[in-house]
């Protein structure tokens, strides 16, 4: 007898087509037969060796994060509520350009330093890897959600070129070529990187296109956080979208918001960008987060040649007065790349965390609140800041538009993507409710979109941009990564005030068969394994 059958569910299968109602049936892992109540009738109903009453809640797909930022996290905490709570069953990580595989032990020391504001320095963490293979063997270990990963493009570029502004010499090309061409070989689903983010940044449009032809003789996608969400954004994905049809590439744009005042209004220019690259016959999707603000760090703020060396050399620059000023300069007359070329807003950047806990009096304050409260110029204040906690405060940066984040979650090829920061006394709650406040707030309040055209956002598309062959549908065959949630109640729970609240109207979660949630509760079992990309 079969072990599950989840009886009288209102199943939303992920294709985005009309819901109906069934009898599910899972066994060893995979659902094994869909009884759906019309076929039922007059029949015998199937039986198992347990049944779980769905009437009146959605079963479908576990949803899948197309950005994450859980590297770490999933390993120092196997509760990891922030994801499963939320129906999150796969989280794409390795995000950026910046990531822990594949490193050396200089390496290694520089990412954690340099990402400490994304996932804590890792003081907790045994780094008993140094490959992708390695990260991937790892989290197979047992973790609370399926992990996916993309190869970290200015992490490999730290291991070959290092902090450098300049081009990377034929021999160091050859080395990132393979280093790319191993990760995807030990599982990697693709590639990203942070291109306003150092040491990736540095990279020019030919060594990118160069790495994402190795990419894509693997099957893979290129997950660029492009070089500008501000001023020049609509150049920055027109360059992503040549760079990989010149590639070959399948493209996924990163949190593809439009951001910033000069870009208010400007979505529809975006989406008709990508509709006419999509009618000559690209291959492109991309991900958002349902909110309006960003999350960042403070250092990520600098412009580019502040941070070129790494993160001893940013200190020793904003220790010197006539370069931080120079750097203040940039940042609030010029616009700095870091801030996506528009110069930089104080009472916009309100800091989340910390990594001193000293420093915690700064948390929940914009920069231009803490400045007033000190009598001080808020560059100052920012200078202190990054200089006592080294570089490791995060912020949450309030320069998004609500018309935006709308019509973007509309396009046919849209996935969700938390880009949750885990770290942090404040962290943005998107971390936490992403997904239910796509289900609560975007379809049930305001009829953004369908239910049904939704959870095709949430599941079988995503699963078809990393080329999953039994994920993202409710299929008889396909794995039993499986969400029930009550489509009248569903709701995230965090907040801007309490961003560590877990969502309401979720009560039951399946990884692989077994309940990582249950009755609205963390069972403890670690049923999450890495997703290696599927062979050719």
């Amino acid at each position: 007898m079969e072990e599950l059958v989840i009886r009288d569910a209102d199943v939303v299968d992920g294709s985005g087509g009309p819901s109906y109602r069934a009898d599910v049936v899972v066994d060893g892992g995979r659902i094994v037969s869909i009884v759906r109540e019309a076929a039922a009738a007059g029949c015998q109903r199937p039986k198992a060796r347990r049944e779980l009453d769905a009437e009146g809640l959605v079963l479908s797909p576990g949803f899948i994060d197309m950005h994450a930022h859980s590297d770490l996290a999933l390993l120092r905490d196997p509760d990891h509520s922030a994801k499963a709570a939320q129906g999150v069953t796969l989280e794409v990580l390795g995000q950026d350009g910046l990531s822990y595989a594949p490193v050396d032990d200089r390496t290694l020391a520089e990412v954690r330093r340099a990402i400490t504001g994304w996932n804590g320095h890792g003081d907790d963490i045994d780094f008993d890897w140094r490959s992708v293979g390695e990260y991937l063997d790892r989290l197979d270990r047992g973790i609370a959600v399926n992990a996916a990963y993309l190869i970290p493009q200015g992490t490999v570029r730290m291991l070959a070129v290092g902090w450098e502004d300049r081009e990377a010499t034929p021999q160091e090309l050859d080395r990132m070529r393979q280093l790319v061409a191993e990760g995807m070989e030990q599982g990697a689903l693709g590639m990203s990187s942070g291109l306003t983010y150092t040491p990736g940044m540095y990279a020019k449009d030919a060594e990118l296109t160069e790495l994402c032809r190795v990419v894509a003789s693997y099957g893979g996608y290129y997950c660029p956080h492009h070089r500008s969400y501000g001023a020049g954004a609509l150049q920055a994905y027109e360059e992503m979208v040549a760079l990989t049809r010149e590639a070959g590439c399948p493209l996924h744009l990163a949190h593809a918001t439009m951001n910033f005042g000069v870009n208010e209004g400007r979505a529809p220019e975006l989406l008709a960008l990508l509709d006419e690259a999509l009618a000559q016959g690209a291959d492109i999707s991309l991900d958002t987060y349902p909110y309006t603000p960003g999350c960042t760090t403070l250092v990520a703020m600098l412009p580019s040649w502040a941070s070129e060396g790494g993160p001893e050399e940013i200190l020793k620059r904003l220790a010197d007065d006539e370069t931080a000023e120079r750097i203040r300069h940039h940042m609030e007359v010029i616009g700095a790349d870091g801030c996506h070329g528009v110069p930089i807003e104080w009472d916009t950047i309100e800091i989340s965390g910390t990594a001193d806990p000293s420093l915690a009096d700064f948390v929940g304050r914009t920069v231009a609140e803490s400045a007033g409260l000190r009598g001080e110029a808020p560059w100052t204040t920012a200078r202190r800041l990054l200089l006592d906690d080294r570089l490791g405060s995060t912020i949450l940066q309030h320069v998004g538009h609500e018309e935006n984040v709308q019509a973007i979650m509309q396009h046919a090829v849209h996935t969700g993507g938390s880009d949750g920061v885990l770290q942090g006394a404040k962290p943005h709650p998107r971390a936490y409710g992403t997904f239910p406040q796509y289900l609560g707030r975007y379809v049930r309040e305001l009829g953004v979109l369908p239910l049904e055209e939704c959870v095709a956002h949430l599941t079988g598309r995503p699963a078809s941009r990393l080329r999953l062959p039994d994920r993202g549908l409710v299929r008889e065959g396909y794995r039993a990564d499986l969400v029930l949630f009550d489509p009248e109640t569903v709701a995230a729970g965090a907040t801007f005030e309490e961003p560590r609240r877990l969502p309401y109207g979720i009560p039951h979660v399946l990884i692989d068969g077994q309940f990582v949630i249950e009755d609205g509760r963390r069972t403890g079992a670690l049923a999450g394994r890495a997703v290696r990309r599927s062979p050719m």
